[in-house]
């Protein structure tokens, strides 16, 4: 019988801890209409969410791009992010209330984002979150961000909890698929994309309200290991517009 102190439970921050990607979608739009770019962001990030802004940048522009302006241009998305969400920064529903009863109950929590320092700390301490998490894993602690595993890897590590006893909360394709090459299985979220986007999620859930610790450690019981990842599902999401 599964315990939850056995367990640790890692989420992702954008679009599970908070639903932000209509904002992230409209920041993105924004930056490509000053480029006279024609993507249109909301799809991009239905394929694409959950990877550093650089990458998903890579794949907008028909031209080679040098780093330094891919940098350029995912800061000045970020600050046009930053000014939509000032004012409408709240946390997914049901969110504090089991993240308290999951700690409660035993579990180590953890954050595991593609997000830098600062862009943790303007959501999570803005709400009053830092407590409620053992160890947060963002950009700056790993070499390679989602749709690799190193984001979780780390975060397992840092929690000392092994990878098959690591059950990871997302809402982005990728960011499963990043789940399923650390060797986790995975809650997602349909803040993002449609509930049948996922590969082969535990559960799927639109906020925290649908889901109880108990209810994390009855599925640890049916779905005893994690899928393995569907690479000809990565090979989509890369392809371009």
């Amino acid at each position: 019988m599964a315990t939850a102190s056995d367990y640790a439970l890692i989420f992702d921050m954008d679009g599970v801890l908070i639903d932000n990607t209509a904002y992230q979608a409209r920041a993105f739009q924004l930056l490509f209409r000053e480029h006279d770019l024609t993507t249109n962001a909301r799809r991009l990030l239905e394929r694409l969410n959950g990877m550093p802004a650089t990458n998903i940048l890579k794949t907008v522009f028909r031209h080679t791009v040098p780093e330094k302006d891919l940098k350029k241009y995912a800061d000045q998305r970020e600050f046009l992010y930053r000014v939509l969400y000032w004012n409408k920064r709240r946390e997914a529903a049901g969110l504090t209330d089991f993240l308290t009863a999951a700690r409660a109950a035993g579990f180590k929590i953890g954050l595991g984002t593609a997000s830098p320092p600062e862009t943790i700390e303007y959501i999570i301490d803005h709400l009053h979150l830092r407590h409620l998490f053992d160890t947060i894993t963002g950009k700056a602690d790993v070499e390679r961000g989602k749709p690799h595993a190193d984001t979780f890897t780390v975060a397992a590590k840092q929690l000392k909890v092994a990878p098959e006893r690591c059950i990871v909360f997302e809402d982005a394709v990728l960011g499963e698929q990043s789940a399923y090459k650390a060797g986790m299985r995975c809650v997602c979220l349909s803040t993002s994309v449609k509930a049948s986007k996922f590969q082969n999620p535990m559960k799927v859930i639109k906020d925290f309200t649908e889901i109880t610790p108990q209810d994390v450690l009855d599925l640890v019981e049916q779905f005893p290991s994690a899928p393995k990842p569907d690479k000809q599902l990565a090979q989509r999401q890369y392809a371009k517009l």
